[in-house]
C-alpha cells in the first residue's frame, strides 16, 4: 500500500520505513507539495488529526501522520506539544542542542526528572474513517547529553531498566521500544488487517 507521511521529517521517514516495512511511504515534498499546517491543536492527539486531514485534502489517499514530544513532569509536562519549538519564538528556532540545554537548565540539579516522549499517531483512509493510538516511552532526564544515535532529546532522555540514553540505543532496539515504535507497529497490524 502506498501511505502519505504528513512530515517533512527525515528522522522520522527513515523511523516510519524501519517500523511499516512492505508499504510505500510518500513525503509530501517529494511530489512539490507545500505542507506546513499550523499545529493548532492542544494534545498531541489533535495534531496528529489535523496534520492527517490536511494531507489527506491534498493527496486523497491513505495518510499517516503522528504528533510527539516529551513531557517532563517536574515542568508541568512541558515542552509537551512545543517539543520541536521549545525555545524558540519571534522567528527563532532552537536547534536540538539549544533546546536541550535550556531544558536541562530549566530542571536544574535537584527537580525530580521524571519524564516520557508521547506519540499520537493518525492513519487517516477516508474524511470519517481514521483509526488513532497513543503511546509512550518512560524515562528520566539525565544532567548531560550521552550517545550519538537518535535525535532531538534523545541524548538527555535515559532509560534507567537498559542503562543508557535513547541514543545511544541502536536503530533497531529504539524502533522496537520507543513510543513512535509501538504506535507504528499498531498502525502496521491495523494495515494488515484492512488489506
Amino acid at each position: 500500500m502506498t501511505i502519505w507521511l504528513a512530515t517533512g521529517n527525515t528522522h522520522k521517514r527513515r523511523e516510519f520505513e524501519a517500523i511499516l516495512k512492505g508499504h510505500k511511504l510518500r513525503l509530501p515534498s517529494e511530489e512539490g507539495i507545500p505542507f506546513e499546517p499550523d499545529e493548532t491543536g492542544e494534545t498531541f492527539l489533535e495534531n496528529a488529526l489535523l496534520k492527517a486531514r490536511a494531507l489527506y485534502r491534498r493527496v486523497l489517499a491513505p495518510v499517516i501522520a503522528d504528533d510527539s514530544g516529551l513531557c517532563v513532569d517536574a515542568l508541568g509536562g512541558r515542552p509537551g506539544i512545543f517539543s520541536a519549538r521549545y525555545g524558540g519564538g519571534e522567528g527563532k528556532n532552537l536547534d536540538s542542542r539549544e533546546r536541550n540545554a535550556l531544558l536541562l537548565k530549566e530542571l536544574g540539579a535537584g527537580s525530580p526528572r521524571s519524564a516520557r516522549f508521547v506519540c499520537a499517531m493518525v492513519l487517516f483512509l477516508q474524511e470519517d474513517r481514521f483509526f488513532a493510538v497513543q503511546e509512550t516511552l518512560e524515562g528520566e532526564i539525565i544532567r548531560e547529553s550521552r550517545g550519538s544515535g537518535g535525535f532531538g532529546y534523545d541524548p538527555i532522555f535515559y532509560l534507567s531498566e537498559r542503562g543508557c540514553t535513547v541514543a545511544e540505543l541502536g536503530e533497531e532496539e529504539k524502533n522496537r521500544i520507543s513510543h513512535r515504535g509501538k504506535a507504528g507497529r499498531f498502525m502496521e497490524g491495523l494495515l494488515r488487517l484492512l488489506e
